[in-house]
């Protein structure tokens, strides 16, 4: 069973942009949870924690069980990452969704597919193109997977593996058309001679030719002779 991660989360007030940009900077980082019929709920959290949970194997798939103090008890809300906002110059964290979810209800996520194995095709001098980097699966919170790995070891030259061809484990759906590309082997690119017409005069660049006539005219009658 995939092991969830606990965080401590804090309701939060303040709501204005220069309040949350102000507690940004002590450590923390706001965030909301969206719960289905339930509207949204502000909070905020430790940046180290979160930051702590993306580095797990699940990455941005890591079931999160948040603790929120409310009417002097704490609540515990089973969450996933919805999105995550990042400062586009420094790339620090500034705000995350969340969705809460039932650890019993299926639930549609994007997970990364990663190729395994070496093509035949590679070792002949093809090249592998990777065109489907991610898939979107059904499953219960607990089954989804890190990763789904794509054998290419049997592909050769002008080969592909398609969605059809992934094997996931029980449980586990893909939603994407079957028929979609992941990675193909395409031939090594071969680089074309110049073609030479028989016959044809093969002259000097322009711009040598020019400098050659030139120094024919600044010799004097005497050398030319």
């Amino acid at each position: 069973m995939r092991q969830e991660v606990l965080l401590e989360a804090r309701v939060r007030n303040e709501l204005k942009k220069n309040k949350t940009a102000k507690i940004r900077k002590t450590g923390i980082v706001p965030a909301v949870v969206y719960k289905k019929g339930l509207g949204a709920i502000p909070l905020s959290l430790s940046v180290k924690d979160m930051e702590k949970a993306l580095h797990t194997s699940a990455g941005g798939n890591v079931i999160i069980n948040l603790s929120v103090p409310e009417n002097g008890k704490t609540a515990n809300k089973t969450v996933i990452i919805k999105e995550i906002q990042y400062d586009p110059l420094k790339g620090s964290l500034l705000h995350v969704d969340f969705n809460e979810i039932s650890l019993t209800e299926m639930l549609k996520v994007g997970v990364p597919v990663e190729a395994k194995g070496a093509a035949a095709g590679i070792k002949d001098g093809g090249i592998l193109e990777h065109i489907l980097w991610e898939v979107e699966i059904e499953c219960l919170p607990t089954q989804i997977p890190e990763k789904i790995e794509a054998d290419i070891s049997g592909l050769k030259i002008g080969d592909s593996l398609h969605v059809k061809d992934l094997r996931v484990p029980e449980g586990v759906k893909i939603l994407n058309d079957p028929e979609l590309t992941i990675m193909s082997v395409k031939p090594p690119l071969v680089e074309k001679a110049a073609e030479v017409v028989p016959g044809a005069e093969i002259t000097e660049p322009e711009v040598i030719r020019e400098k050659k006539e030139e120094k024919e005219e600044e010799k004097s009658p005497e050398e030319k002779g």
